[in-house]
């Protein structure tokens, strides 16, 4: 079932009344009631948003990522479910284990996907991938010769021109690539916590300072979706791209597109649990392949 995103931009108290998250707006008439279990995401950016513990509590039982945003708007942190699956001891015990070849074997995989995502995006604007399909079939194990970096350089050049270059502080659309990889984050970590996995021990990224490396991991042959819909805004005309209202909805409708899984379709966001649910898998030794999309 696709999940809905809650973008929650003006003043506003959230509460709860039976199972339904309660919405109630200055200058309404009447609260608006959305159903708790139809909800993945909700996204708080209005500073003049209230919110009650029951209604908290509600979201964090059925799994649903609360968003919170910084005074510049932009996503600053999350509540996540500390108790997101009835095996979770076991699962964590399974991913702490799990070998340092399988990570290996896993992030070959991860990177071989992101490429492949990468130069399909490419091929479907009429650009010319160039060299990146045969990048991808040459990922090594754990990526050691760097295929990932190589592939990023002619990427970023191909698809928003040659002087453009991929820089979190750098001038447009870099904001608009922040804010949808942001987003795509919390959704991916949201997805892991579901199946049972904790976001913070990845299979590559290992930084001491970030909660969220599986995360990291996992989202990289997604970032391509996120890609597409930030394309899509810079070629409509606009050189100066401010993020605003209208272009976060945007941005936003990437959680609902249509991937492709094997050989059915299914909206980003179930995608990402069968991803994780497939890693899972790998974990406890009954899978040896992730479930990416193909783009």
């Amino acid at each position: 079932m696709l999940k809905r995103t809650l973008f929650f931009t003006n003043p506003a108290h959230l509460s709860v009344c039976q199972n339904q998250l309660v919405v109630a707006q200055k200058n309404s008439d009447a609260p608006r009631t959305v159903p708790i279990e139809d909800i993945g995401m909700a996204i708080l950016q209005h500073p003049q948003i209230s919110i009650t513990m029951p209604a908290l509590q509600q979201l964090n039982m059925y799994n649903v990522a609360v968003i919170i945003c910084d005074d510049k708007h932009l996503p600053a942190s999350m509540l996540l479910n500390l108790d997101g699956h009835h095996l979770q001891n076991e699962l964590f015990r399974q991913q702490i284990n799990s070998s340092l070849p399988l990570k290996k074997q896993l992030w070959q995989q991860t990177v071989t996907a992101k490429i492949s995502n990468q130069a399909a995006l490419l091929h479907s604007k009429g650009i010319d991938s160039g060299p990146l399909a045969a990048l991808a079939a040459s990922v090594k194990t754990d990526d050691h010769t760097n295929r990932e970096g190589t592939a990023a350089r002619l990427y970023w050049q191909r698809l928003f021109g040659s002087n453009f270059t991929r820089d979190r502080y750098g001038d447009a659309p870099n904001n608009f690539l922040n804010y949808g990889y942001i987003v795509l984050r919390s959704a991916v970590a949201r997805a892991l916590v579901g199946s049972g996995l904790l976001p913070t021990l990845g299979i590559h990224h290992s930084n001491r300072y970030n909660a969220y490396c599986l995360a990291d991991d996992i989202m990289e042959p997604y970032r391509p979706y996120v890609d597409e819909a930030v394309y899509e805004l810079w070629q409509s005309g606009c050189n100066d791209l401010i993020l605003e209202k209208a272009t976060k909805a945007h941005l936003l409708q990437v959680l609902s597109c249509d991937v492709s899984i094997g050989k059915v379709k299914r909206p980003l966001m179930v995608a990402l649990s069968m991803t994780t649910a497939s890693l899972a898998r790998c974990f406890s030794g009954d899978d040896k392949k992730i479930t990416y999309p193909t783009f």
